[in-house]
């Protein structure tokens, strides 16, 4: 259905701007599935078992995951290149071996329940993202941003607080996931631990390179793109990641800017990957 697609664009775009906030200051996280996961249950228990409406039950669980990206990301985000990737990647297997073994959520069994979520809270939460990432744009926040990314030394002796600029990305891209992952849980409505594996954070890392990373709209249409795709070609379901793959690859072969590759307000061209 339209309906179904549309939202899961949303859902997709949400979590390519996840990622998107991590790399304006010069870092990548593979993490967000964990943090989507966190956002799902999180906001699961609080509805399920608390009786929350669904809006205060995204905006508590979307604070609460923000915190913990901030205290976990802290002493992460010292680290550079490889090291940070290889510890974002450790995060997501660490938030899966502990919602397996929490029985309060259901384990392995997986937690149901969930109801609330539609195509217009997704579209509300789009445009409410899209909207502070554009004012962000404009802010003096964005310009030290900018300053980290590009030459976090050069930063760092212009007194600009590296590592906290770093924290603040990390954990505001940690609270878009988790958005995202309350909204997904409560649409799908039964939710289990392998809905939210590493794969899926690769997939949303995929969405932002095929866009483009170096504006705004880039992991917009490549989240679009990605979503639809396999819906023409679900005969090669089986072949999904290899096609993600190959599709990647060439890519970075022939446009590594990716589809959308223009100067914007909300990140300068040239922005490196890794730190």
């Amino acid at each position: 259905m339209i309906s179904d697609y549309l939202f899961f664009t949303g859902i997709n775009i949400l979590l390519a701007w996840s990622v998107y906030a991590v790399l304006l200051t010069g870092s990548l996280s593979f993490a967000q599935g964990a943090f989507m996961a966190l956002g799902c249950y999180a906001s699961g228990v609080l509805t399920v078992k608390f009786g929350f409406h669904l809006v205060p039950a995204c905006l508590l669980a979307a604070a609460g995951v923000a915190l913990v990206a901030a205290v976990v990301g802290y002493p992460a985000l010292r680290l550079r290149g490889i090291y940070l990737i290889l510890v974002t990647i450790g995060i997501t297997f660490c938030v899966r071996v502990l919602i397996e073994n929490f029985k309060y959520v259901g384990g392995v069994a997986g937690f149901g329940g969930m109801t609330g979520s539609s195509l217009w809270y997704v579209g509300a939460a789009v445009a409410i993202v899209g909207a502070l990432l554009l004012w962000l744009s404009r802010s003096p926040l964005q310009r030290m941003c900018d300053a980290v990314r590009e030459d976090d030394r050069v930063a760092a002796s212009l007194g600009i607080p590296v590592t906290m600029v770093r924290v603040i990305g990390f954990a505001a891209g940690a609270a878009i996931a988790a958005v995202a992952g309350a909204l997904y849980g409560h649409y799908m409505n039964f939710v289990r631990p392998e809905n939210f594996d590493v794969l899926l954070s690769i997939y949303v890392v995929l969405y932002v390179v095929l866009g483009g990373v170096n504006n705004l709209w880039g992991p917009m249409l490549g989240a679009a793109v990605m979503t639809l795709l396999p819906e023409y070609f679900r005969v090669l379901a089986d072949w999904r990641p290899s096609v993600f793959g190959a599709a990647i690859l060439v890519m970075l072969l022939f446009r590594p800017q990716g589809l959308l590759a223009f100067r914007t307000i909300t990140a300068r061209a040239g922005a490196r990957v890794g730190g």
